[in-house]
């Protein structure tokens, strides 16, 4: 070959490059389409008088939207498109049903169940919808909990169709809020496959806060995509949506196809698209009227050998910041008063400089604070004209009226109007901020449990979160293996002036076989090493023994 070679032109040889530079360029373009799929999400304001026809031609008219031509699927948010007095029963998805070429005539499934089938056999899209879902009680005898009068069991339920306009899954939310439906007699743990080779897992809404579904199906079949539609009330200062929805794409490292309901005057808004650990690539989150758009971004694939990585550290973004204040959107508020809470303002007031370190712990967290900051403006600052902050700890259940609760050890900062604790949460209308950050750093110490998620966790006051090339993360197994260290800090080059939150928040779901909140003997039932128990001396002094004697039998053989 190499004879051959030498007897070419140097023209053969250039035509020869560009054919082999050609081959590779199209190879090269095949594994970058098959490496990727691109998605929709709605951000969906439904009819005031939950019209059923007009939320439905307002799918319609998204699906068959110029937007939607290069998606291979579009999920549709939670509650915006049927209501109590317009219920549909859902195929079977192993019976493989289509509704749009099976009940034509709308004789046992909704009209709109069969017409957005019909849509997505027309655009040959993968569709995914929200619906409440009647079946009749009989349907599931092994239930004996008490049925309604009517005879039939209401859910919330997420329908996907694929691109035939055949049901090919449907699941039934497990953790319901507030809300005057259902749950299956044993909780679901759904997710579909599809044409390109991506799997998807459901979650709806506040099922994101617990471990069944969504962490459960990350844990035990490896599934790294989710649908997640949601009618999100969002709350300050450590679960508002897209907060919510960056933090638990991140700290599961999975993408997240997040569809929200938008009614910014209650509270709802909140869709994006979320690349696990390389954070946002498409999200918004609306105030005043509301919208009806679909937002699409191609979506990088995982594949097999992709690991869940502990660390990430990135350069910070610069970004165009548009203050949300009460009147365009509503909040809710955590309750704050659980929290051990140190004033920063009165932290501010006693240091020599412009930098400190605290400590505050609350239960089994201690949350280790290291800040540095630079003055706003020209001192002295008018009363109640600027917002401060407060450290906090918590180590605890979560404060919820409505539906499951889930434990919570969070460590944070958060932004208040004023200087009581009351003052906190809220967002912080015609006020200005008194410092700019140019260091913040909380470490902790954090127990080991059965079921856990550590999230970062942060919110500007345009109700964005921190992306991930703004912040560091880590988590350090420690070496007693019952514990991990926690640390969230900015980037080194970043300042910023409008943070609301800065936090770890470490979600324990149900609490259960955490490491030091039971006796030794609990621990070790549920598999703790207690610390100190002379394990390690134990293996040290074996492995010390085994040498010794091997070395000893060596020598005893050379003589």
């Amino acid at each position: 070959m190499a004879t051959l070679t030498s007897t070419w032109s140097g023209q053969q040889l250039s035509w020869m490059l560009l054919i082999l530079t050609g081959i590779a360029l199209t190879q090269q373009a095949a594994i970058d389409k098959a490496n990727f799929y691109t998605a929709g999400v709605v951000e969906f304001r439904r009819a005031n008088d939950d019209d059923w026809r007009n939320n439905y031609d307002g799918y319609v008219e998204i699906i068959n939207s110029e937007n939607a031509k290069a998606t291979d699927i579009i999920v549709f948010p939670e509650a915006t498109l049927n209501g109590l007095n317009s219920t549909s029963f859902v195929p079977d998805p192993e019976k493989n049903i289509n509704p749009c070429l099976e009940d034509a005539e709308f004789n046992y499934y909704a009209e709109f169940l069969v017409k957005l089938s019909c849509a997505a056999r027309n655009v040959s899209k993968y569709i995914v919808i929200n619906l409440s879902e009647r079946q009749l009680c009989s349907d599931t005898p092994e239930d004996t909990r008490p049925c309604a009068p009517n005879g039939f069991n209401v859910f919330n339920t997420n329908v996907v169709f694929d691109r035939n306009g055949t049901v090919v899954s449907r699941y039934r939310k497990v953790n319901l809020y507030d809300e005057p439906r259902n749950t299956t007699f044993i909780p679901e743990s759904i997710s579909f496959e599809t044409d390109f080779n991506v799997t998807f897992g459901h979650i709806i809404c506040f099922d994101i806060l617990f471990y069944k579904p969504g962490h459960e199906l990350i844990m035990d079949k490896g599934i790294r995509n989710f649908v997640y539609p949601s009618m999100w009330f969002s709350q300050l200062p450590f679960l508002t949506a897209v907060q919510t929805q960056l933090g638990w794409a991140y700290g599961n490292n999975v993408n997240l196809l997040a569809a929200g309901a938008s009614r910014p005057e209650v509270g709802s808004t909140g869709t994006g698209i979320f690349r696990g650990r390389d954070g946002t690539i498409v999200s918004t989150m609306q105030a005043g009227e509301g919208e009806r758009r679909l937002y699409v971004a191609q979506v990088p694939k995982y594949d097999e050998s992709s690991k869940i990585s502990s660390k990430s550290i990135g350069k910070p973004l610069k970004k165009t910041q548009k203050t949300v204040n009460s009147q365009e959107l509503k909040m809710k508020r955590d309750n704050l008063e659980l929290y051990e809470t140190v004033s920063l303002d009165m932290l501010m007031d006693q240091a020599e400089d412009s930098s400190l370190n605290k400590e505050v712990c609350h239960g089994q967290i201690c949350c280790q604070f290291e800040l540095e900051w630079n003055l706003i403006g020209q001192e002295p600052i008018a009363n109640n004209s600027y917002y401060n902050y407060r450290l906090a700890a918590y180590d605890g259940w979560r404060d919820e009226k409505y539906g499951n609760l889930n434990y919570v050890r969070n460590c944070g900062i958060f932004a208040c109007n004023g200087p009581n604790l009351a003052d906190c949460g809220k967002l912080v209308d015609k006020l200005q901020p008194r410092v700019a950050f140019k260091r913040l750093i909380i470490e902790a110490t954090y127990p080991k449990s059965k079921e856990f998620l550590f999230m970062p966790n942060s919110v500007l006051d345009n109700l964005l979160p921190l992306e991930p090339n703004q912040f560091e993360w880590s988590i350090e197994e420690l070496k007693d293996e019952n514990e991990q260290k926690v640390r969230f800090a900015l980037a080194k080059s970043l300042e910023l002036q409008n943070l609301l939150t800065f936090a770890i928040y470490g979600n324990y779901y149900d609490d259960q076989c955490t490491f030091g909140k039971g006796t030794p003997e609990q621990d070790r039932e549920c598999g703790w090493k207690p610390k100190g128990d002379g394990a390690s001396g134990l293996r040290f002094s074996s492995f010390f023994l085994l040498t010794l004697s091997l070395t000893l039998t060596i020598l005893f053989k050379q003589h």
